[in-house]
């Protein structure tokens, strides 16, 4: 997230789309309403359901799930036929002026894909996905917007069909009211008005999901809303820590601080640093990760403290690796653990026999097992796989070990929420029984194995036994008996590690072992240790950053700036310095996040993206600091599937054929799996004719395990449900209260009818294309009778974002019988 919530009442216009902020995020809401009350924001919701965040909308549409794109699209095309992109920023700030080869091709060219394709690996070449050079090794460019090769008209043509009527037809919705969201939303590309775009699960679990944020990051750069209070681009996260799982390095390829994950070919550290240190000839880019060797090796340092040295390089080889090319995403672990790759699973705080797509594959892949951890709060669908439903427990050789852990309130720690707020939580009351906080389990666990090694020996002990812990009190065997999480934060916060007697960056001295003010300080020679550069400065010798409530709001804005901490160096706002003109001065004087202070040559406001003048100053530098070329990206050849969003129609879908190409349907670069359980229905299969998508209501969260066993909130929604339209349910024969059957041909669920008119079908390239809705919080193991049902994602596809496999779970078909 760019900005954050409270910043949402600073918008003139917000843009809902792919979440449901009422109902799934409403602390968030509160904020939509502010902007509304008090500034007479336009709140514009676009959801192929009448959600409680639409009857709050100034205008709502309904259109086909999927097809994001196509509307974005439009948008960006009446942006430009109507010239309502903000000149100057686009100009300055973006890459809007820059040429690119001339050998690109885009997909009206090539029916369908961009220049490169290979129609036997499904991959792209991208040698023509790059921009011209001048002698000096930057981009050549051409202000005036005219050039045929440069970004903005690659843009106008790439977009040149998704004309209104188009998109009406390929989403099914009312021209008129596309028309008028484009109109509202395209008033915001001058300095004194901004969009607010929010958005959560329902634009990124799709296989153009990565492609649809593109989109609307295109958008909010036309119009100068990136950096602005009340712009931005704005994921609402979904649980209350998920940014900061995210931040220090939940996922396959991440490091903590988003440092990546390095590859078999890596293989020592100045391979490591040469290959994913960015490099640019942009004078003006501060190009801000060519910091990266201080952030790898200060992350080194705290790993392993004293054995890391420039000697041995860190300790670098103790890193796991992957083999080039290697994919490790959710949905490609479930895939490799059906084919029998792995031996043991910690499912760690989560449920995946409900969790993921295609939920009848991932129950299978457990039985496939030697064994596996469970770590949680209650037993779950996951745990108890082997005794449910068409499991043969005699059959099943997975030993499982069911670890029982605190819940949220039951421990002391932070959370880092969607806008970045790192919060400290205190222990409210502690855990009951045998419970233990997660690390106080991973303690007990990595003291264990790291006996084990120390006594039997081990093929490679040294990442294990080298590993610095010294988050406790020990005992006098040297195990740590209860995990400090305040040492672990001070940990991520980082150290010094030697005295420095004299730091380049002040001048001033410091001491072994005292905390870094911020990762301005950080050294590459080996002299600081650092979890993780992002949260340095959010535990400092002042104290527990994260800790703090202070209620000063100087600006206005909402930022807050005593109120915990946010990563980076406490900046409320991302890319700040493009809310002002080169001249330093805001475009937005009401607003003013950040403005040059030229009497003090200084930023005043919000921490800026870097302390350097303005760009018409000397020294000054580019807005976009973590870009190497220092610019806003509307031109994006780092993208798996093209540079420039595409629409591409579902792997499922009502339709038969694309609406503009001959050559291609789906995106052409998605993987496909090919287990006898991942089936996928043809295109307009009249055997499931409707448009299936799962959501989340106010009453549970996730797979119900927090819920489900809660007596007042299972009362308050029991069973698993589907929404259907009133036309749609007439056609059937179905009533509300009636039980049904949804199937798709992965599998099938039970499910109570619920005949609403806050679905409608639509009018989709001529067809009459219905949509039903279920959510997927729900699983046979609570309540124990399994009143309740199962859960949605039996349903749903093993098919993922091209990019990311972020697994598609908003467009899948399905039919609907009645019992």
């Amino acid at each position: 997230m760019t900005n954050h919530y409270i910043d949402f009442k600073n918008a003139d216009v917000i843009l809902v789309m792919g979440a449901n902020p009422a109902e799934n995020h409403p602390v968030s809401m509160k904020w939509i309403l502010k902007a509304k009350e008090e500034r007479g924001a336009k709140l514009i919701v676009i959801d192929p359901r009448f959600t409680k965040t639409a009857s709050k909308a100034d205008l709502y549409f309904p259109i086909r799930s999927g097809t994001d794109i196509a509307f974005l699209g439009g948008f960006i095309k009446y942006i430009i036929d109507n010239e309502l992109y903000f000149k100057d920023y686009v100009i300055h700030y973006t890459d809007a002026s820059f040429l690119v080869d001339p050998e690109f091709k885009l997909p009206d060219d090539l029916d369908g894909v961009f220049s490169g394709f290979n129609e036997i690996t499904r991959t792209y070449d991208k040698a023509t996905w790059k921009f011209q050079l001048d002698e000096n090794g930057v981009p050549k460019k051409d202000p005036t917007l005219q050039d045929p090769h440069c970004v903005f008209q690659l843009l106008k043509r790439h977009f040149a069909r998704y004309t209104i009527d188009m998109v009406s037809e390929i989403t099914g919705a009312d021209k008129e009211k596309i028309e008028a969201a484009y109109k509202i939303m395209g008033e915001t590309g001058k300095p004194n008005k901004v969009l607010t775009v929010l958005y959560a699960m329902g634009w990124t679990q799709h296989t153009i999901g990565a492609q649809i944020v593109r989109a609307v990051s295109i958008v909010q750069l036309l119009l100068g809303n990136v950096g602005m209070a009340g712009g931005g681009i704005n994921a609402l996260r979904g649980e209350s820590n998920v940014q900061g799982a995210c931040d220090n390095g939940l996922l396959f390829h991440i490091l903590t601080g988003y440092n990546p994950a390095p590859s078999a070919s890596d293989v020592d550290l100045k391979t490591y640093i040469e290959k994913y240190t960015p490099q640019t000839n942009e004078p003006k880019s501060t190009n801000w990760l060519s910091n990266r060797p201080k952030y790898i090796i200060s992350y080194l340092k705290a790993l392993y403290g004293d054995h890391a040295t420039s000697e041995n390089d860190y300790c670098y080889e103790y890193l796991p690796k992957r083999e080039d090319g290697e994919s490790l995403t959710w949905l490609e672990l479930f895939d490799k653990m059906y084919e029998g790759k792995f031996k043991g699973f910690f499912a760690w705080g989560q449920n995946p026999a409900c969790s993921t797509s295609n939920a009848n594959k991932v129950r299978k892949a457990l039985a496939k097992l030697d064994w596996m951890v469970a770590v949680n709060l209650w037993d779950n669908e996951t745990a108890s796989f082997w005794r449910g439903p068409e499991m043969n427990p005699e059959e099943i050789k997975t030993e499982v070990f069911f670890l029982p852990c605190a819940s949220s309130v039951e421990k002391e720690g932070s959370i880092t929420n969607s806008g970045r707020w790192l919060q400290w939580r205190y222990e409210a009351v502690k855990p009951p029984g045998e419970c233990l906080p997660d690390a106080d389990i991973i303690n007990e666990l990595y003291f264990r194995i790291k006996k084990l090694y120390e006594t039997e020996g081990g093929v490679f002990p040294e990442p294990i036994i080298h590993l610095t812990w010294e988050y406790g009190k020990k005992n006098q065997e040297g195990k740590i008996e209860h995990m400090n999480p305040h040492l672990i934060a001070k940990e991520m916060n980082g150290y010094f590690v030697t005295d420095i007697l004299e730091h380049p960056l002040d001048g001033k001295s410091y001491q072994k072992g005292q905390q870094i003010p911020n990762f301005l300080y950080l050294m590459d020679d080996g002299s600081t240790a650092c979890g993780n550069w992002l949260y340095c400065g959010s535990y400092t010798e002042e104290g527990n950053m994260m800790a703090r409530r202070g209620q000063e709001d100087p600006t206005g804005l909402g930022m807050y700036p005593n109120w915990a901490w946010c990563w980076p160096l406490n900046r409320r706002i991302l890319y700040n310095r493009a809310s002002v003109d080169p001249e330093g001065k805001p475009w937005d004087p009401k607003r003013a996040v950040i403005k040059w202070d030229e009497a003090q040559s200084k930023w005043i406001g919000d921490v800026p993206d870097g302390s350097a003048p303005p760009l018409a100053k000397e020294g000054g530098k580019l807005p976009f600091i973590l870009k190497p070329l220092g610019v806003g990206a509307i031109f994006g050849p780092g993208m798996v599937d093209g540079p420039f969003p595409t629409h591409y129609e579902p792997p499922e879908s009502p339709l038969t054929k694309h609406p503009f190409y001959s050559k291609v349907f789906y995106n052409p670069v998605i993987k496909i799996f090919c287990t006898p359980e991942d089936l996928l229905a043809a295109c307009g299969d009249e055997k499931y004719p409707y448009i299936g998508s799962t959501y989340r209501v106010t009453e549970h969260w996730q797979t119900g395990l927090m819920t489900r066993t809660t007596d007042w909130l299972r009362e308050l929604e029991p069973q698993n449900f589907v929404e259907l339209s009133v036309e749609l349910a007439e056609e059937l024969g179905i009533k509300s209260g009636d039980k049904v059957i949804v199937s798709s041909c992965r599998g099938k669920i039970w499910a109570i009818a619920i005949v609403t008119p806050r679905i409608k079908p639509l009018k989709v390239m001529g067809k009459t294309v219905h949509f039903v809705g279920l959510p997927w919080h729900y699983g046979w193991r609570w309540p124990e009778d399994g009143r309740g049902g199962d859960n949605a994602n039996l349903l749903t596809p093993s098919v993922g974002d091209a990019n990311t496999l972020c697994p598609s779970t908003k467009v899948f078909m399905v039919n609907i019988e009645k019992i």
